[in-house]
This record gives C-alpha cells, structure tokens and sequence, in this order.
C-alpha cells in the first residue's frame, strides 16, 4: 500500500511540475509584452512624440492582441495549441529585432502590434495549452500556473528592461536580445510538450470569440473585474514613465522598471494568497483594489507623491490579479475543453478593449489639458467601472460555481 501510495504522490508532482512547465511559453511572450515600458522615454527623447503618440503605440500593441483573440482562440480549439503557440513566439522573436532596431515611431507601432498578436495567441492557446496538461484533476492548480505566467512575465520584462537600460550598453537593445534567448527556450518546451491535437468544428475562422452557454455569466463575471483592473495597469504601463519624469521628478528607468514589476508582483501574489477563497470573494476583492488605486493614484499626483504613486501602482496589480485569476478559475470549472481557449480569448477580449480605448483617450486628453487632469479623469472614469462591476458580481455570482476546484 506504502508502495502504491508513493508511487501516486510521484505521479502528481510530476503532473503538477508538467503544468508549470507549460505554462513557461506563457511568461516568455509576457516579458516582451512590457519589456518597452521603461524605454518609452528614451524614445520618446530621440524622436520627439507627445504622450498621446505614446500612448498609440503602446494601444497598437492592443489593437494587435484583439485581432489575434479573434483568431486564436477557434483556431487552437480547432486544430490544436501547437500551431497557434509555434508561429506566435516566432513573430514574437520578429518583434524583438524591431525594438531593437526602431529608428521611428512606425517601427516601434509595428514591433507593438507583432507583441500584441503574439500575446493574444499565449492568451488563448497558451494558457489553454496549460489546462489541458493538468487535465480534470488539476484544474484550480492550471488556473495559478497560467495567470501567474502572465502577471510574472509582465513585471519582470519592464525590470530587467530597465536595469539593463541603465547598466549596460544599448539600452533599447540589450532586453530584446536577452528576450530572444527567453523565446527561444519557449518554443523549444512548446514543440516537445504532449498536446491534445484541435477537436475540429464547423464555422467561421475569424469571429467575435462565442462562449458555451454554461460559461457566459463566467465570462462576465470575468470582464467585469478583469477589465478595469487592467486598464488601470495598462495605464501605468503607458503614462507611468512619463508622470515619474515629469511630474514626480523620478528619471531613472530603473524606478519605472521596478514599479511596473512590484505592481506584477502584487498581482502573482494576491493570487496565491487568495487561491482557496470563492470566486465571487476574489473578484470583489478585485473591484475594491482597482477601486481604491484610482483614488489613490489621484491624490499621489495632487501631493506630488511617488509613494502613493507606487501605492496606487500595486492595487491596480492586485485589482488585475484577481480579476484575471477569478475570471479564468470560473470559465475553468464552467467551459468544456474542447471551447476553454475560445472562452479564455472573450474575457481578454472584454478586457483589453477598455485597456486600449481609456489610456488612449487619457493620453491624448493629458496634450490637451495636462498630464494630472487628464489622469483625473481617467482614474474617475475607471473607478466607476470598477464599483459598476463590484456590483454585477454581488448580484451575478450566485449563477455559477463559486468554490474553486
């Protein structure tokens, strides 16, 4: 019996070392998706653009993650996670020599939007990919494999972009060649892993990605916590550099490298933290941060405050950390396998849609009347969306598994 015993506990830590493993491509392509946070000001030193240009780049990266996410998640649904995950680390590979590279604006919204296509193929296919690994069994523990990738790889690319950009040589060079070595190693562990091969099906390639009619108050629950969590995310990620600089006085890319990677941190973290909890008290918790950062990052520009600026910086990743971890925990225990990339793709695509819109719009309007007006209005509008989905949880949640398995 002692036998048998042992020999099943082996079994599942080698399942379970299986699913992180998998989900490694996952934050590979997810460094590159911030590693230029740090570097827009350098950019934007070199070919002189106002912050509306900048953030329309960093949305050129969005505008590239939506199109794939109406690809991506029925093409690997339907033909497997392989060919959706090996083409998309390669253009993230094409992505990384056009950073490097960038001699203009065009570049550099062109090397975004290879980003954003490559990150929506991870998205969908990838952390699917992650599900399928764990199989039945190993639902919950896919679920914080996958969204830890995601957070982890999103904070550690700006951090070593902007260690790197002020320590060495090249600095908008140096983090894309370190990046390509990271993708590489990705899509060797993609060719070798033992996936299930698409289920096939019928129907428009290209489409607003469907849900399963078990999953759409899933999927809903999901976006409307995840969407305003990342928004604001987003947010730092775009404007945060230039609201350092400018109107806190902190120049060194390393402090905007940092805040973007302890704001991911947050966001890992809260979700280990939270892991056993019910999914409707997770994303509750979600709206309450992204709630509190907006405040928060509203005072720190009306004080002049870097710490609160960080304070704000760290809820609005533990407002995206329970979002994304919530949603993907509901739509896991409520989607077939065979439509789980296809669900994933809908709630990022709710996501990311504001997380493109608002920043843009914060960016632009800032030209016009200033950088701490412009991120006023855009922290009062966030705000708002996420008390609105606060709201919708409280009363939704009921109509779907609210125990994380």
């Amino acid at each position: 019996m002692a036998t048998v015993t042992g020999h099943r506990e082996s079994v599942a830590r080698a399942t379970s070392g299986i699913v992180w493993l998998a989900a490694w491509p996952v934050m590979a392509v997810f460094v590159l998706s911030n590693a230029a946070t740090p570097l827009y000001v350098v950019w934007q030193r070199e070919f002189g653009f106002s912050s509306g240009t900048l953030t329309a780049i960093f949305a050129s990266y969005i505008v590239g993650l939506l199109g794939a996410l109406l690809v991506a998640g029925v093409v690997s649904d339907r033909v497997g996670r392989k060919p959706v995950l090996l083409p998309a680390i390669a253009l993230a590979m094409v992505a990384c020599v056009l950073f490097a590279t960038a001699s203009s604006v065009a570049v550099l919204a062109v090397a975004r939007l290879l980003t954003g296509i490559a990150v929506g193929a991870a998205v969908s296919a990838g952390m699917a990919a992650v599900t399928d690994v764990g199989g039945p069994d190993r639902k919950r523990l896919a679920a914080l494999a996958a969204s830890s990738a995601m957070v982890l790889g999103a904070g550690f690319g700006p951090l070593l972009s902007g260690v790197l950009s002020e320590t060495v040589s090249g600095p908008t060079v140096t983090i894309f060649v370190l990046e390509i070595a990271l993708l590489a190693t990705a899509f060797v562990v993609v060719a070798r892993l033992d996936l299930p091969k698409g289920a096939g099906g019928r129907g428009p390639w290209i489409r607003i990605p469907a849900v399963a009619p078990g999953g759409r108050t899933a999927v809903l629950l999901g976006i409307a916590v995840f969407a305003p969590g990342i928004t604001s995310t987003s947010f730092v990620l775009s404007l945060g550099p230039s609201l350092l600089a400018h109107l806190l006085g902190a120049t060194n890319r390393v402090i905007a490298g940092a805040l973007a990677f302890v704001m991911f941190l947050g966001a890992n973290g809260i979700q280990f933290a939270v892991r056993r909890l019910q999914v409707r008290t997770i994303l509750l918790g979600g709206a309450v941060a992204t709630t509190t950062s907006m405040l928060t990052l509203i005072l720190s520009l009306h004080l002049s405050s870097l710490t609160l600026f960080a304070t704000a910086a760290i809820l609005a990743g533990i407002g995206q950390g329970l979002g994304q971890f919530g949603g993907l925990t509901a739509i896991s225990t409520s989607v077939p396998t065979d439509r789980l990339a296809e669900a994933n793709a809908a709630q990022n695509v709710g996501g990311y849609l504001p997380a493109a819109i608002l920043p843009l719009t914060a960016g632009f309007l800032s030209d016009t009347i200033g950088l701490t007006a412009g991120t006023t209005t855009f922290a009062i509008v966030v705000s708002a969306a996420a008390i609105a989905g606060g709201a919708i949880v409280a009363f939704r949640a009921a109509a779907v598994s609210t125990r994380t398995k």
